[in-house]
This record gives C-alpha cells, sequence and structure tokens, in this order.
C-alpha cells in the first residue's frame, strides 16, 4: 500500500509540474514508467555480490599500507598463517610474477609516463591503503583479524601532496621517472590578438578539491573456477571492458573466463575500474582451487576506491567593454594521484572540449600538466572533467559581469549559441547539435521567479540585513555518449566506443532483450522495454532485458559518461529494426502479398486497403514452427545490432540558485533551486527525474560539503563516514525542476544523455550563488566546500 501511495503521489507531483506528457496514442517512451527493477531492487529479493554464497568459499582480507610514501623492507606472513580459520596468506611477493600490472587504458600522449601499477605492492607504497599482503580464511572476520599478526617493515620516504611542489627540480620523486605525468595542450585561434589590448581581462584561480565516491552498495568480488575457466562476480560497471583487461593482466584465456555484474548498487564512475581486488582474488581461486569472496568496508573504500575532480584551474579570459569574449586560456593541474588507473589521465583532457561551454569566442586554449602525488589514483567521478569545466567557465562568467555591472544572465545571453545558429562548431572543434538557451533560460527564471529575487536581495543590501541573499546561475552543456570510436581513437583512447544489443522473439510472443550496457542503477530494464514495446507493438510487460553477464551478453562496452541511452538504447533500436524487417518477409509469405505491399502498426503487419493481418507474435510462433518458411529464410525471429554513433549528446540547460548566507555565522542555506534541463526527447520521465535529483545531490555536496583531506604526512583524515560529509535529505532543499526538448540529431529517438547533466551544472550554480551574495563586502571566491567556516573567513 505504501508503495502504491509514494509512487503515485510521485506522479501527481510530475505531472503537476507540467513535465509529465503521458502519450495519448498508447506510445511507451514518455510514458512515466515505474522501474521494472524496483520490485526487487527495494524489497531485497535480489543479489548483489555480497550476497552470494559458494559452496567451500572463503574469505580475503587485505593488510593494506598505513604510510603515504614507504620502501617495504620485508614482510612476514607467517604469523597469521597459524592462527585458526587461515587457509592461507601471501604478501606482494608471492605474486610478483604473475599479478602483473593494473592497466591504464588511455595514454593521452606520446610522452606519457605509465608507471607499472602491481596489484599488491612489492617493493614500495605510493599511498595510503595500497594493498601489501592478504590473508584467506573459512570466515571474513578470521581473516580480517588476522592481518594483525602479518609484520611489514617500512622505511619511510617523503610524502608528495601538493602539485605546484611536485613540480619542482627538488622536490621528491613518487617514481623514478619523476612527477609530471603528462602534458597535453591544445588551441585553437589568434590567442594573442584575442587578449591584446582586451578592454576587460579576468585572471582566476579555482580549486577542484578532491572527493571520495561513496555508492551506495561498496565494492566485492566473488571469484570460483571449473578447472580450467573462471568466473568472477564483482560490482563493476564494466563487465565486459574487465572481461578484456583481466585477460591482458593475467594472462587467463579471455574466452575462459566469465564476468558478471549482478545489480549494483551505484557506481558514479568508481566501479569503471580494473582494481587491484579482482585480480587477487582471481589469483587467489587459481592458486588455491576455491572460491573466494572480499567485501569493502567502508573506511577502506574511502582509502582505496579512486577518488575523483582534484585539478587547480587557472582561468584567463579577455573581453570586449560590452562583455563578448575575444579569448580563454586554461592551465590545468590535474592530480593524478600515485598511478595512473584505467582512464585516469583522459579525465581532465575530456573537460579540454568544455570549457568554453555554450559560449562563442574568437581563441581558445587549453594545457594540461598531469602530475603524480602519494594520495589514492584519480579516476572518473560522475561527469569526469565536464563538472570541472563547467565550473571553471560558469564562475567566471560571473566574475565577468561583475567587472561590467551586468546581469549574469545578460552577459551569458550576450555570449551564447543562439538556437537559430545551430549546427554550431565551437572553438574547441565539437558540433553542438541541437540547442535552445534561450528557451531553457527563459523557463528556469519564470519557475524561479529571477527578477522578484532580484529585488529582494537589492533590498536586503540597501537594509544591510545580516543574512544576505545570492543568486547564483549556470548555463550549462556537456558532451556525453561517450562515442564515437574515431573520435575516441583519435584521442590515443583504447577502445571504442559502440553498443551491442540483441532482440529475440520468442515462439509464445514474448521478447528478450540483451544489452551491452550493464546498469548500477539507472532503470535500463524500464527505458529498454519501453523502447523495444513501441517499435515492436508487444506489451511493455512482455520484454524482459538481460544484461551484466558476459556469458549471456557477450559484447558491449558498458556504461558510463551518459551513453546508455544513446548509444546501448539505439543499438536495441537497430536490433528491433532488423527483426521486424525479418518478420515482414514472413507475414508477406503468409500473407500472399509482397513485402511493399505491408504497413506495419501497433505490432501488425495488414496488407494495404485490406484487413488481412498477422501480428508479430503470430509470426514469432510461425517461425519456431518452421512449417511454412520462403525460401532461405531461417527459422528465427531475432537479430543484433551495434551502434556507433557518428557524434556526441549534448544536452545543456540553465540551473538557478538562491542562498541566503548568514554574514555573521557563515553559515549559507539554500532556499530556492530550479533546474530546467534538456536531454531531447524522454523516455521515461521519472527515470529523468531521479537522475536529476540524483547529480543535483551531488553537485551541491561538492559546493557545500565533501572533501578528501590529508595531513602532512599524507595520512587520510577523512577515511570514515563519520569524517566525510555526505549530505542527508534533510541537508537538501527541494527542487523545482523542468525540462525543454530539442531533439539530438545524432540518434534515431533524439535522446541525450541525463546521469551527469544535475551534478555537471549545478556545483557553479550553488558557488556563484554564494559570492553573490558577498560581492559587497568584495569577496569574489570562496574554496569548495563553502562551508561555514570558510565563508566567515572570506567575509573578514
Amino acid at each position: 500500500m505504501t508503495e502504491e501511495l509514494d509512487a503515485g503521489v510521485v506522479a501527481q507531483q510530475v505531472a503537476e509540474s507540467g513535465m509529465l506528457s503521458e502519450p495519448g496514442d498508447g506510445r511507451e517512451i514518455g510514458r512515466a514508467r515505474r522501474r521494472k527493477e524496483d520490485a526487487r531492487l527495494l524489497t531485497g529479493r535480489t543479489q548483489w555480490t555480497d550476497n552470494i554464497q559458494l559452496p567451500g568459499m572463503l574469505y580475503v582480507a587485505f593488510k593494506r599500507s598505513p604510510m603515504a610514501h614507504a620502501r617495504i623492507t620485508g614482510v612476514d606472513v607467517s604469523g597469521a598463517k597459524g592462527l585458526p580459520g587461515v587457509v592461507a596468506a601471501f604478501s606482494g611477493q608471492d605474486f610478483a610474477d604473475e599479478q602483473g600490472s593494473l592497466p591504464c587504458a588511455w595514454p593521452v600522449s606520446e610522452d606519457v609516463v605509465i608507471p607499472d601499477h602491481p596489484p599488491m605492492a612489492v617493493e614500495e607504497v605510493r599511498y595510503p591503503g595500497e594493498a601489501v599482503a592478504c590473508v584467506v580464511a573459512t570466515d571474513r572476520y578470521l581473516a580480517a583479524d588476522a592481518l594483525d599478526a602479518i609484520d611489514v617493515d617500512y622505511e619511510p620516504l617523503p610524502a608528495v601532496l601538493d602539485m605546484t611542489e611536485a613540480l619542482g627540480d627538488d622536490a621528491p620523486k613518487v617514481h623514478e621517472a619523476g612527477n609530471k605525468a603528462f602534458t597535453w595542450t591544445f588551441a585553437q585561434g589568434d590567442m594573442e590578438a584575442a587578449f591584446r589590448d582586451a578592454p576587460v581581462v579576468i585572471d582566476r584561480t579555482y580549486v577542484q578539491q578532491r572527493l571520495i565516491p561513496t555508492a551506495m552498495e561498496p565494492r566485492a568480488v566473488v571469484a570460483t573456477t571449473d578447472g580450467d575457466g573462471f568466473t568472477l562476480w564483482t560490482s563493476t560497471q564494466i563487465p565486459h571492458v574487465l572481461r578484456v583487461m583481466l585477460a591482458l593482466t593475467t594472462g587467463v584465456p579471455e574466452h575462459k573466463l566469465r564476468i558478471i555484474a549482478p545489480d549494483v548498487g551505484g557506481g558514479f564512475g568508481s566501479k569503471l575500474q580494473v582494481t587491484a581486488e579482482e585480480v587477487i582474488c582471481l589469483l587467489l581461486t587459481r592458486k588455491l582451487g576455491k572460491p573466494v569472496k572480499w567485501t569493502e568496508s567502508r573506511s577502506e573504500g574511502n582509502l582505496t576506491v579512486h577518488h575523483g575532480r582534484d585539478q587547480i584551474q587557472h582561468i584567463a579570459l579577455a573581453a570586449e567593454s560590452d562583455g563578448r569574449i575575444r579569448g580563454l586560456k586554461v592551465e590545468l593541474l590535474a592530480d593524478m594521484g600515485a598511478y595512473l588507473m584505467l582512464v585516469t589521465p583522459g579525465v581532465p583532457l575530456l573537460g579540454a572540449f568544455m570549457f568554453n561551454g555554450i559560449y562563442k569566442m574568437d581563441a581558445y586554449s587549453f594545457d594540461c600538466t598531469g602530475v603524480f602525488t602519494t594520495k589514492t589514483p584519480t579516476d572518473a567521478y560522475r561527469g569526469a572533467g565536464r563538472p570541472e569545466a563547467t565550473y571553471a567557465i560558469e564562475r567566471v562568467m560571473d566574475e565577468l559581469a561583475d567587472e561590467l555591472h551586468l546581469d549574469p544572465i545578460e552577459v551569458r545571453r550576450r555570449n551564447w549559441i543562439r538556437h537559430e545558429e545551430f549546427p554550431y562548431t565551437t572553438i574547441a572543434g565539437l558540433t553542438y547539435d541541437s540547442g535552445n538557451y534561450e528557451a531553457a533560460t527563459e523557463k528556469a527564471m519564470a519557475l524561479f521567479g529571477y527578477d522578484k529575487l532580484r529585488a529582494e536581495q537589492a533590498d536586503r543590501r540597501d537594509r544591510g540585513d545580516p543574512v544576505q541573499l545570492g543568486i547564483g546561475v549556470s548555463t550549462y552543456t556537456e558532451m556525453c555518449g561517450l562515442a564515437p570510436s574515431r573520435v575516441l581513437g583519435s584521442l590515443s583512447y583504447g577502445a571504442g566506443g559502440w553498443e551491442h544489443g540483441s532482440v529475440r522473439m520468442l515462439p509464445t510472443g514474448k521478447v528478450e532483450v540483451v544489452t551491452g550496457t550493464s546498469p548500477h542503477g539507472q532503470g535500463h530494464e524500464t527505458a529498454w522495454s519501453q523502447i523495444v514495446a513501441d517499435s515492436l507493438g508487444v506489451p511493455f510487460e512482455d520484454v524482459a532485458v538481460m544484461h551484466g553477464d558476459t556469458a549471456i551478453s557477450h559484447k558491449g562496452m558498458d556504461t558510463y559518461g551518459s551513453r546508455s541511452l544513446v548509444v546501448g538504447g539505439m543499438a536495441v533500436l537497430q536490433a528491433c529494426e532488423k527483426v521486424k524487417d525479418k518478420a515482414r518477409k514472413l507475414a508477406a509469405h503468409a500473407l500472399e502479398c509482397s513485402a511493399d505491399d505491408l504497413d506495419f502498426a501497433q505490432g501488425s503487419f495488414t496488407v494495404k486497403g485490406t484487413t488481412s493481418s498477422k501480428t508479430i507474435q503470430e509470426l514469432a510462433l510461425a517461425a519456431f514452427a518452421a512449417h511454412d518458411l520462403p525460401d532461405g529464410v531461417e527459422p528465427r525471429l531475432d537479430a543484433d545490432a551495434t551502434f556507433d554513433p557518428e557524434n556526441f549528446s549534448f544536452p545543456h540547460g540553465t540551473h538557478l540558485c538562491a542562498i541566503e548566507v548568514d554574514t555573521e555565522t557563515g553559515m549559507a542555506k539554500i532556499r530556492k533551486y530550479v533546474a530546467v534541463d534538456d536531454v531531447g526527447h524522454v523516455i521515461n520521465p521519472l527515470i529523468v527525474e531521479g537522475q536529476v535529483h540524483g547529480g543535483l545531490a551531488q553537485g551541491i555536496a561538492q559546493a557545500l560539503f565533501e572533501e578528501a583531506i590529508h595531513d602532512a604526512d599524507g595520512n587520510l583524515l577523512t577515511a570514515t563516514m563519520a569524517d566525510y560529509l555526505l549530505p542527508s535529505a534533510a541537508d537538501l532543499p527541494d527542487f523545482v525542476t523542468d525540462r525543454t526538448e530539442t531533439p539530438a540529431t545524432s540518434n534515431p529517438l533524439g535522446v541525450k544523455g541525463v546521469g551527469e547533466a544535475g551534478t555537471i551544472a549545478s556545483t557553479p550554480a550553488v558557488v556563484n550563488a554564494i559570492v553573490d551574495a558577498l560581492r559587497p563586502r568584495g569577496v569574489h571566491d570562496v574554496q569548495m566546500p563553502c562551508t561555514p567556516e570558510r565563508i566567515w573567513r572570506a567575509i573578514r
């Protein structure tokens, strides 16, 4: 009863907001369907990796370095081996000849330094939490307790924490090759001319603090062997990529390796990885011939899950006196941490093409230096380079508005690409296919009550109210749907951007869909069912979607970068079209007509001008029976398809934030937040709403709450949930959300990605609001997270 009521309330709220456009012709696309997945996910009737129990299973625990940087002079595991329940204990040296090096699939430049990265350290540890030994026991807690009996001797080495200092000639080295991982530059236009005699030059430095991804489900791995083959269950976003990489890393033949990602409780990029624990568990089951399981604790995860962001951004913008942008320079220092993980060096480069945002300009340059430090490696985290870029350009646009005494929205209007100019090739070389920034902004301002709030702000300033009102603006776009393959190849990315799908009509008329995208909370089973139901004319309930198991879904490039729908969903749609083409031949044969004389609608083929018809379900049974098939037609009604888009997807929108800042205490409280996003055509409004709300929570969290903090010795001080501040629902406002729709031209359904939009847009909106409230006091920046203390100090 509660489930029904809650869902009904949500649907009513969405409908009342004007955002729910239920199709009136029976179509599934556009319908606010509750997710199929939730019946099992919310009631616990599902299979997480940590739920898996196998006969004779053993449990793994890892001994981790308490130091940020040290030479390992000895590891003695003998004390652990004699303890009750302990089956085996190993040091990194025990696996030195077989564990290989964790892969980096994105060598961004010819001079990039990719150090060897052993899953368990052998000679040196380079960040706190790096694994140095492991225990295998009959019980998880016995294994954890036995770690205390392992003796590790360390020779301390200097920690390397500050990126600027790390590039100094006399800085201690993280790796023998030095602390510079790579440099990557990009330039378009005449920058010298753009800055020469520019009436306005804005020069700012912004800091993107280090963040710790915190998925609902901690990482877990179960590995087993049947003799010459291996199966690995793991809470991963990338079962297909992982299979290839584990084969290359460990030497296990790919065809002998099955990867299963069961239901996965969140990832946000943190499970877009080939982890040390996955490699070691695979090697342990090979060595012991028994199934093994590892599940991380929260503090273990904070130390060892790759971190996000961590950049220093130097931004210089030249403009005319009327606010028109002439040129933009970006100089970036990006903290790689101690090693280059799967896509670590490519993350800041994804932002290279987005610092220009939605704006026109004459010249643009981007210079990025990747820096090694003795911290946990960084890698993709929700938005991966795009939030960092959007933050910088949206912050500096507010600075430009302040310099010229213009309204922040007005200075954006004078620079953004107008709707009639699409498709538009930006100064960064990307072709934005569609958009309407004017419409999204006008709708956002109306919902926000922009003019009324500006009037209240002026009144508070005039009265000297100790609680000031700030208004933050963020007009954003992003490139998502990570593809096309040729573009990724030109950026030295180690894989393609295509996606695979297959559709099978069963004899009883039901439909099985196999997708190469592997969800971790996005609602693929529901959205894909809606696409297939409309395409084939079958009931939504008659579609089953399978994923995440390389023995079932044999091809795929997995889920990240808001690519699932715009790439994976389109592969499924193409497979549906192929199924209909096959069915058309069967229908023409059965109805004794030409295939060209058939119309297809609502699941039936009908001879034009007659009532003679065959449903696609009837044809599926006829194909199975195979009693009367046309010559050369196989007895099956199924098809595969691989989709590789010609362009990225470019969602956009306008986010507005009103914040009240108590100038006496530094406390900032969001009073109103409006998000108007344009994600093209919408498959399921409820899923879009959920993605936007979750994204807003993560973006606001960066602005106000979250930060990974290290002490002078490199120890992580925020290794527990008590120390690393994640917001709860009580810390966040009610969001006002709406949409505009400008269909994408890069895919048949006109859809755009939505998974990262809320995170990308919200952080600069919040910080712009805080700074806006404090400008009369001479404040031009507050470093994130904007805690009360930092705001209070900025005022003073």
